[in-house]
């Protein structure tokens, strides 16, 4: 049996394919937009490396990838808020991929707001999970690629970073503050020649929103995809709001006065 924690290589292939296509890290590859990402990136013929906490289901996608035109796909199982192992993914894809040249991180939850109000552990942990370990690891990344001058670093966030809402301000918090840490980030990088993008996601319909009500704005993770894999492919925007209706749509909450907000059940 496979040690769960060992990097494993789905494609005996050459580490960089003869097109030249793109050596990828996706963190969080098990999650629904990842998958869909994923898969376009593989009928380009890109060299992928996976990161997830499920080693089966990792391994599962890299066979299904391979079989899409992935040019070699690697995985390795690891827990994102085990921030000290950062490093040790990021030697192993890299060695793995013989370079890096895109990082895509797609690492979260979606915690309970009444839970995390009630209990500030619950809220705790949400922030780290969905903040603090992710800026753990983009501090690693941005070393790296800021240091060989070349690189695209492409992060999913929310569009319920925009504004605290009442229905999910914690969530929002940690969303929000990744937004601004990215910010910071792109600022930083441009000169070395760097890209970082930002994807703001409004409703998706995945399993981790499987009980909610789906109306007209949910889109499909597909969809949202499909947006993920333009921006990827295009020197853009980079703040990147998927689909692109909910650029106008959390400009207007922004604009709402706070009397008027208070008083909006959001």
């Amino acid at each position: 049996m496979r040690h769960q924690d060992a990097p494993t290589d789905r494609h005996e292939q050459p580490a960089q394919p003869a097109d030249g296509g793109v050596r990828i890290l996706i963190v969080g590859a098990t999650s629904a937009i990842a998958q869909a990402t994923a898969r376009l990136l593989a009928a380009d013929g890109a060299t992928l490396f996976l990161a997830g906490r499920d080693a089966t289901h990792l391994g599962q996608i890299a066979d299904d990838l391979t079989t899409r035109g992935a040019a070699r796909v690697g995985t390795m199982a690891l827990d994102l808020d085990h921030t000290m192992r950062h490093g040790e993914l990021l030697d192993t894809a890299t060695a793995h991929m013989e370079g890096l040249d895109v990082v895509l991180v797609a690492h979260g939850t979606l915690p309970d707001q009444a839970a995390s109000q009630a209990d500030w552990e619950v809220a705790r942990q949400a922030l780290e999970t969905n903040f603090l370990n992710i800026a753990a690891l983009l501090t690693l990344v941005a070393n790296r690629l800021e240091a060989g001058r070349h690189g695209t670093l492409c992060v999913i966030g929310s569009v319920a970073g925009d504004r605290g809402r009442r229905s999910n301000y914690v969530y929002g918090t940690a969303k929000g503050a990744l937004a601004i840490f990215l910010q910071g980030l792109r600022n930083r990088l441009h000169p070395a020649g760097v890209r970082v993008v930002t994807i703001k996601p409004g409703f998706v319909d995945t399993p981790m929103t499987a009980t909610f009500t789906k109306g007209p704005l949910w889109a499909t993770p597909e969809r949202v995809a499909r947006g993920i894999h333009k921006a990827l492919e295009k020197r853009g925007p980079e703040v990147v709001y998927l689909p692109g209706f909910w650029r106008v749509v959390m400009l207007v909450i922004r604009l709402i006065p706070e009397p008027l907000f208070k008083r909006l059940r959001l």
